[in-house]
C-alpha cells in the first residue's frame, strides 16, 4: 500500500503538454495506490465551479476514472483555487480538505498544508490572502458574470507577477518561526506542504526533538514533483518526467 502527495500542477488550458502528462501520471498510478494527496494550486487558477470549460471536464474525467479504480483522491485549496468548491468534488469524485489537516501515515502524524499561510514576510500578500479567503468576498465574487471574473483573475494575475518581481526571495518563503508554531499547535514533528516552489527536505531539532518539513515543487511541462510514503521506505520526496 503507498499513498502519493502532490502540489502546483498549476493546470490551464494554455499548457495542453502539461495537462496530459498530468492525466498520464494519474494513468499510471501503480495499483497499490490508495490515496493521492493534490496540495493546492492545482489549477492555475479557478473563477467557480459554474463557469464550464472542456478542458475542465477532461480532467474532471481523468480524475473519476482514477477514483473508480479505488483510489482516494484529497484536495486542498491553493492561493489559485481557492473558490474550488463542492460541485467541482462531486463531479470529479475528489474529497475537499481543510488547510491545515493532520493525517496519519502508518504511525506517523502528519501536518498537511499549501504552504502560503507560512510566508507571512510577505506582508502584502498575507493581507490579500485574507481578504480572498473571506467567506463575504467570495460570495461577491461568484455573483458577477464570468466576463467580470476572467478580466479579474487576469488582471490580479498580472498584479501578482509583478509583485514577485519586486519581492526577494526570502521574503516568499516560509517563516520558520511559523513553521515551527503552526506545528506545535498541531502536536506533530512531520510537515508536509507545496507552494514556495522549493522541493527540499528540512530536518531540524525543535526542543532537542526532531522536526521534518517536505517541500513539494512545482510541475513543468515536462516534469513532476511527489512525495511517495510506504510502510517499509517511509516518504520518499521524488522528482519524476511526465509521460507524453
Amino acid at each position: 500500500m503507498s499513498i502519493r502527495l502532490i502540489s502546483d500542477i498549476h493546470l490551464e488550458p494554455a499548457r495542453q503538454a502539461q495537462a496530459q502528462g498530468f492525466i498520464h501520471y494519474l494513468a499510471d498510478l501503480p495499483v497499490d495506490t490508495e490515496e493521492l494527496y493534490i496540495l493546492g494550486d492545482f489549477f492555475e487558477v479557478w473563477i467557480g465551479d459554474d463557469v464550464p470549460h472542456p478542458f475542465v471536464t477532461t480532467i474532471k474525467d481523468a480524475l473519476r476514472a482514477v477514483n473508480e479504480r479505488g483510489v482516494t483522491i484529497w484536495l486542498m485549496h491553493g492561493n489559485r483555487d481557492f473558490l474550488l468548491g463542492d460541485q467541482f468534488a462531486a463531479e470529479s469524485g475528489v474529497n475537499l480538505i481543510d488547510d491545515p489537516t493532520v493525517v496519519t501515515f502508518g504511525d506517523e502524524r502528519v501536518l498537511l498544508m499549501h504552504g502560503d499561510s507560512l510566508c507571512t514576510a510577505d506582508i502584502e500578500y498575507m493581507k490579500i490572502r485574507d481578504m480572498l479567503r473571506s467567506k463575504a468576498w467570495q460570495a461577491a465574487f461568484l455573483e458577477k458574470t464570468p466576463e467580470e471574473r476572467i478580466a479579474f483573475a487576469r488582471q490580479a494575475r498580472s498584479e501578482s507577477q509583478s509583485a514577485q518581481q519586486m519581492k526577494s526571495a526570502d521574503i516568499m518563503d516560509v517563516t520558520p518561526a511559523d513553521v515551527d508554531l503552526a506545528m506545535q499547535e498541531a502536536d506533530v514533528a512531520m510537515l508536509i506542504h507545496g507552494h514556495t516552489h522549493r522541493p527540499a527536505v528540512h530536518d531540524w531539532l525543535y526542543g532537542n526533538q526532531p522536526r521534518q518539513r517536505m517541500v513539494l515543487g512545482d510541475w513543468s511541462d515536462t516534469e513532476g514533483w511527489e512525495i511517495i510514503w510506504n510502510d517499509e521506505d517511509g516518504f520518499t520526496l521524488k522528482n519524476f518526467t511526465l509521460r507524453q
